[in-house]
């Protein structure tokens, strides 16, 4: 794992020329860098837990509606409306109300929510107490990727700094609010970030998704009505109370308002976390990040982790916000920009992220199970020349039968890397098929090591 002082750094670099360091909006990042920068000490001298009395002296509602008029949209992959979501929630049923936090970061490439807690896990809580209140809530529950222990061991230690600060626990701040926060490592499984399947894994059921209806806002934690939000997204709540939500609108597009993470990695000169407005470019991200390694260029690139279509170098000036990609046929995800330069073979990454769906995939459901072993079986024969001339047209017919016919979105996010690189590189993928194998000469590629489970990130 980077550490996050240099993805702190990375966000706040002087970038000169046509493309000054006016183009970043470090907010969530903004001390990343300096000395302790995950205490509570820290925070309150970056004003900390401002937000939190501004929201505490608003009514519920208000909450709810000040957060969905600043056009807030959860940064975990989806897009959907934060206060939308919030908004969900029906009140007067007697029922206990839970928020959950999705932090069981582990899409390949993306890598935001970790640094994030563990450079300045306090914005998160001051977030949740927030929405708590704006949902009239008195538990929440972080769900964390458990192998991520250090992150864990700051999490912890910065809840306990909050309950002894009286921003947790009782009566908090004189407001009327109790609030406990549950910190959960879950046991790494990738199927839990899908949200149902992160509510029967904090229940302590195997994690496999539900059938919906019903949905979470009604029946999700408990068989209560459960909010389940993103790390960023419930982070970015605070900054809105405290500085306005018509300073959020300010930044990004109309419909794409505010700041966010993109996380930049693979063959750059200088990977990292760079905070800036959506509908920034990547070709803007590349000229203040260095580019691409001296001497190679882009070849392709995933906009939002390995689960959205991949876009190629005519897709640098597509704006990054959801619009925006969705229009030039991806989707924004979550934000994980892999760069990839010539050296690579599709063909070969294509696998190793179809390896990892078929590895994950919790097997409740027949198209996803079957769909990504036979994905494999005829990927690897392909990336060896063993493949046969009906194979590029068998694995088409076979990622069609997984998307959009799977429990969750899982087979979805498998078949993405399938149909976007056939229509970018189906050549690449007929070179294969002459019996001599790859066309790359491995010794070229700095990219590939046999466990190397998450593409293009350098450790």
């Amino acid at each position: 794992m980077t550490v996050a002082a240099e993805h702190g750094g990375a966000s706040r670099r002087e970038t000169g020329g046509d493309h000054p360091e006016k183009l970043l909006t470090p907010v969530l990042s903004a001390f990343w860098d300096q000395s302790a920068s995950w205490t509570l000490e820290t925070y309150r001298r970056h004003e900390g837990y401002e937000g939190l009395r501004k929201a505490l002296a608003m009514p519920p509602d208000d909450v709810i509606a000040y957060v969905k008029d600043s056009g807030l949209r959860g940064r975990g992959g989806a897009g959907f409306p934060t206060g939308m979501k919030w908004q969900f929630i029906p009140q007067g049923d007697g029922k206990p109300h839970y928020l959950v936090v999705n932090a069981d970061e582990s899409e390949p490439g993306t890598c935001k929510d970790i640094p994030l807690l563990f450079a300045n896990p306090h914005s998160l809580i001051e977030g949740i107490v927030i929405a708590c209140h704006a949902i009239r809530s008195n538990h929440a529950f972080i769900y964390l990727r458990g192998e991520v222990v250090p992150v864990l061991r700051r999490l912890h230690e910065a809840v306990r700094e909050a309950y002894a600060a009286g921003y947790l626990g009782k009566n908090i701040l004189g407001s009327g609010l109790d609030l406990d926060v549950i910190v959960h490592a879950g046991a790494g499984a990738y199927i839990c970030g899908e949200e149902t399947a992160l509510l029967d894994s904090l229940e302590g059921r195997r994690g496999q998704p539900r059938l919906r209806p019903p949905f979470p806002a009604v029946a999700g934690l408990y068989a209560c009505p459960t909010v389940v939000n993103n790390v960023e997204s419930i982070a970015s709540v605070p900054a809105i109370m405290n500085r306005g939500k018509d300073w959020f609108r300010s930044m990004g597009s109309e419909k794409s308002p505010g700041f966010t993470l993109y996380s930049l990695s693979g063959h750059v000169a200088n990977p990292g976390q760079y905070e800036a407005p959506l509908g920034i470019t990547l070709r803007q991200l590349l000229d203040m990040s260095g580019g691409m390694r001296r001497g190679h260029r882009l070849k392709f690139r995933t906009p939002g982790g390995s689960s959205t279509p991949m876009f190629t170098d005519e897709h640098l000036d597509v704006p990054l916000d959801y619009e925006g990609v969705g229009a030039a046929g991806s989707m924004l995800g979550t934000k994980a920009l892999q760069c990839f330069d010539e050296t690579t073979c599709v063909v070969r990454a294509v696998t190793r992220w179809t390896e990892f769906y078929a590895h994950e995939s919790c097997g409740k459901c027949t198209p996803c199970r079957e769909g990504t072993y036979w994905l494999v079986q005829l990927l690897r024969d392909i990336e060896a020349g063993k493949g046969r001339p009906g194979d590029l047209d068998k694995i088409d017919d076979i990622a069609d039968n997984i998307n959009g016919k799977s429990f969750c979105a899982l087979g979805d996010g498998a078949a993405s890397p399938i149909f976007s690189s056939l229509k970018y590189f189906r050549e690449e993928y007929e070179q294969h098929l002459n019996g001599n194998g790859c066309p790359f000469d491995p010794a070229r590629s700095t990219l590939w090591a046999d466990n190397d489970a998450h593409l293009g990130v350098k450790a």
